[in-house]
């Protein structure tokens, strides 16, 4: 059962952004203030990351919990029980599929994909920001090793 009116959710649900939310903005001042760059919401890509480092190949997705279905065996039995819940079901589901294929569109093209949850970003910006920049060495390894097998210095 919503503890909310109709009109309260109508007008909650309209105020969710699908980009420059909070988490996201979080995440992107604190690269800029480590001297990471990159680009918002990056159309050329699959799925438009969120954040972009295109000098080394790297998407970033920042996820809310609930759409995109963190600890979804739990979520779901909840969701049965709830408001148009045959709705809500459907949607997080596919947003998962489609969080999936985007994973592997991405792969394929030789990104590296990190994927945070909010509460992760909000509660450990530091640590998110460690992640990327560990891909960020991995990256300039592989591209010190390939220059090195292929003499190109």
């Amino acid at each position: 059962m919503d503890v909310l009116t109709h009109e309260q959710r109508h007008k909650n649900m309209q105020n969710i952004r699908s980009k420059d939310t909070k988490i996201e903005i979080l995440l992107r001042k604190a690269l800029w203030e480590k001297g990471i760059r990159y680009r918002k919401n990056y159309k050329k890509l699959p799925g438009k990351p969120d954040i972009a480092i295109t000098k080394y190949k790297i998407a970033i997705f920042c996820d809310g919990e609930f759409f995109h279905g963190k600890d979804w065996e739990v979520l779901k039995p909840r969701l049965e029980k709830g408001n148009n819940s045959a709705f809500w079901i459907s949607k997080i589901s596919r947003n998962r599929e489609r969080d999936d294929e985007v994973n592997k569109q991405l792969l394929f093209q030789g990104w590296t994909v990190i994927r945070f949850w909010g509460t992760d970003i909000k509660k450990c910006t530091n640590g998110c920001v460690g992640v990327v920049e560990d891909a960020i060495f991995d990256r300039m390894m592989q591209q010190d090793d390939f220059a090195d097998e292929y003499d190109l210095e």
